[in-house]
């Protein structure tokens, strides 16, 4: 289980620093007020039509600079996107998660290096507070002052939104599972609601 949790590190890092050079590349062609929607300045085979777009030869050579390392990370995500699924096969886990629709290969590994084992937590509750998804439920007001005597105030508890302290990265994978399946037709969502029932 331990490898498989530093490979899973090793992969949301490799994930986010890819992302950062992404948007570091984008951000340095709007600067120039160069439009590049799509995905279309990250690949290889446009890179000297968009190189060309940049006349500053410094700006132009930073540019090269934002490709070498996107060129590096992709490679490496690949790399450790590999040894993350070959190491998640070995856990029985993994196979039962992949049946629920939209939690694929790489997010069952990842659920099942982040949460470890369902026996931390003696409750759902306990789960869904880690995941981030539990509902906040304070109020400043819960006790006055009657006639002298400590009540309780019958003012009912306001919620206060989720809970901050959680898991971002367990947070992030539901969010994006959930988002990924409102996109899904209709029928495809009755069969999410059944397996997560059966979950």
């Amino acid at each position: 289980m331990r490898t498989l949790r530093e490979l899973a590190r090793s992969y949301l890092t490799t994930v986010k620093d890819l992302t950062r050079v992404m948007s570091r590349l984008k951000a340095l062609y709007r600067s120039w007020a160069i439009s590049c929607a799509g995905r279309d300045v990250y690949y290889a085979r446009h890179r000297t039509e968009w190189l060309g777009k940049i006349h500053h030869a410094g700006v132009r050579r930073r540019a090269e600079q934002l490709y070498q390392d996107l060129d590096v990370l992709q490679r490496l995500r690949q790399q450790v996107r590999r040894e993350l699924l070959g190491e998640s096969r070995k856990h029985a886990a993994t196979a039962k998660l992949r049946q629920i629709p939209y939690l694929g290969p790489i997010r069952s590994a990842l659920l099942v290096a982040l949460i470890q084992t369902p026996h931390r937590f003696r409750t759902k509750r306990q789960l869904w507070a880690y995941s981030g998804l539990a509902l906040e439920t304070r109020t400043s007001a819960e006790y006055r002052y009657v006639e002298g005597q400590l009540r309780r105030s019958k003012k009912l508890v306001s919620i206060r939104g989720l809970n901050k302290d959680h898991n971002h990265d367990l947070k992030g994978l539901f969010k994006a599972a959930a988002i990924t399946a409102t996109c899904a037709p209709d029928r495809s969502r009755t069969s999410i609601k059944r397996c997560w029932k059966k979950a």
